[in-house]
């Protein structure tokens, strides 16, 4: 019995973090159009592109390869499972074991390498600048989210997330400067990673300015569907990993019991909304930055991690 509610309780994360993505997708939009002064499009708009978007024909230039088709399903089948090992509303799930901080890093980087391959696959000039752009980032970011989880490690004592959650809902973890740090530089790096404003803007198509929309620019279709669920599935679990990790208070962490659960999912779902209004606010409060800035960007992320690792030794009189 233990095993199946277990089971359940897993299988309910799966498809909660699957269901939310397109939602809060849509709230983004629809919170950033009203601080512009716009109606904006509905809350269920995502869902409904992605219907018409699965319905559609698959359009593929004649230079695609099986691995432009092929592409989109593992994108998503890496995200979706990363997103769906980060606890959310309970500690010590059935797959818990697997969610390791390390791992859900390797997911994104698989499904990153994958992406930036596709964008290359069919050699058009716009693929070949979004990619290169693409793993511009990811080398500028890496480095910075290494040292985001080494500074978790050496606070929590492991790299496991169920532990690292129940170690920052316990009064043991107490006041840290190195947090605050490590906090600043994974809001850096989620920015970065998710295409957001001022890295990236996810609702242009300039040219000059497209990275992640100019390397699936030749996908069509259902193709596309699963590229727009992966993007929004990544969101998500950025917001999920924030509140897992530095929020992580409402989480289930001892009991199985229903009203336990219960809790855990609505303070999952608050956090997940705190979260989608903040990011809102910050884009329109700032431009959009040139490429050549990125390194500046993502070179404060590395420095915001570097510090708190040096902090965190320091404070142990290494």
């Amino acid at each position: 019995m233990a095993v199946i509610l277990d089971f359940t309780a897993q299988l309910t994360q799966m498809l909660l973090v699957l269901a939310l993505a397109p939602l809060f997708t849509g709230f983004v939009r629809k919170v950033k159009a009203r601080l512009l002064r716009r109606q904006g499009p509905p809350l269920i708009q995502p869902y409904r592109d992605l219907v018409r978007l699965a319905r559609k024909d698959v359009v593929l230039a004649e230079s695609a390869s099986w691995l432009f088709r092929i592409v989109p399903y593992l994108v998503f089948a890496a995200t979706w499972v990363a997103a769906a090992l980060v606890p959310t509303f309970r500690t010590g799930l059935l797959f818990s074991w697997s969610a390791d901080l390390i791992a859900i890093a390797a997911l994104l980087g698989s499904g990153r390498f994958f992406l930036a391959l596709a964008g290359l696959d069919v050699g058009t000039s716009f693929g070949g600048i979004g990619s290169s752009r693409e793993v511009m980032i990811a080398s500028l970011a890496e480095p910075a989210m290494i040292m985001i989880v080494f500074t978790l490690a050496l606070i929590a004592g492991s790299t496991q997330l169920s532990t690292m959650a129940a170690f920052m809902a316990s009064p043991d973890v107490g006041l840290r400067v190195s947090l605050a740090m490590a906090l600043v530089a994974l809001l850096m790096v989620a920015i970065a990673e998710n295409g957001r404003v001022p890295v990236d803007n996810p609702a242009t198509h300039l040219e000059l300015t497209m990275v992640h929309e100019a390397m699936v620019l030749e996908y069509s279709g259902r193709h596309l569907a699963m590229i727009e669920a992966t993007a929004a599935l990544k969101l998500v679990l950025y917001f999920s990993l924030i509140a897992c990790l530095f929020v992580p208070f409402g989480m289930a962490t001892g009991e199985k019991s229903f009203l336990a659960l219960s809790v855990g999912i609505v303070s999952y779902l608050l956090k997940l909304l705190a979260l989608a209004v903040l990011l809102p606010i910050g884009e329109t409060t700032v431009a959009k930055m040139r490429v050549f800035r990125y390194p500046v960007f993502l070179g404060g992320a590395f420095a915001a991690a570097a510090l708190a690792v040096f902090l965190l030794f320091v404070s142990k009189g290494f």
